[in-house]
């Protein structure tokens, strides 16, 4: 707050500083905020569009187990150790076969995931299909639609403060490049002179 008042010793671009400072708090505290606010609305609205899509063009239909798919081959050794990575891995869900009934009536058979462990051949339980009975994900819901959008309203609010941040240190570090320029000119004129009787020291 000092650079405000009147001093003899406040330079223009302390005074300059001040106002930048002003400015970025304003910034911080009102526009990156309101980044934020609407960055959020606009994702959430898209979010919550398609989340109503996809409830719309997404069913829930029962499938039956039909059989245990096949497992795919593994590498063979030839005299030496299996790769250690691949003994870490994660199991996997057991794929299956089963067959269901689409929404429009066709019927179809593909490899799933098992809903239970260890599947057994007759076994019901439900996937999600479009109308067409083709595999899909699980829709998105309206809660993970706003928390999605909530997430990406921080990170734009923060994103805007970080921006002005920079922006204020690149000012205040160009006006201290020119304080020290100034500074070098005046020792440059008066340095000769310093300390000499009679020069006005």
């Amino acid at each position: 707050m000092w650079r405000w008042r009147r001093n003899p010793l406040r330079r223009p671009t302390d005074l300059f500083e001040a106002w930048v400072a002003f400015a970025a708090l304003i910034c911080v505290l009102l526009v990156a905020p309101a980044i934020g606010t609407v960055a959020g609305m606009e994702v959430d609205g898209t979010l919550q569009r398609a989340a109503r899509e996809q409830r719309q063009e997404r069913y829930l239909v029962p499938a039956v187990v039909v059989r245990p798919a096949a497992v795919p081959p593994t590498g063979t050794t030839t005299g030496t150790e299996a790769d250690p990575s691949a003994q870490r891995q994660a199991p996997q869900r057991t794929q299956i076969v089963a067959s269901w009934t689409a929404p429009d009536g066709s019927s179809h058979q593909g490899t799933v995931p098992a809903a239970e462990e260890p599947p057994r051949t007759g076994d019901r339980f439900r996937i999600w299909t479009d109308t067409q009975g083709r595999l899909v994900g699980r829709p998105l819901d309206a809660s993970s639609a706003s928390a999605h959008a909530a997430v990406v309203g921080l990170a734009a609010a923060l994103a805007a403060a970080a921006l002005v941040e920079t922006v204020r240190r690149l000012v205040v570090r160009r006006l201290m490049h020119r304080r020290y320029i100034l500074l070098d000119r005046a020792w440059a004129a008066t340095g000769p002179d310093w300390g000499r009787a009679g020069a006005g020291s």
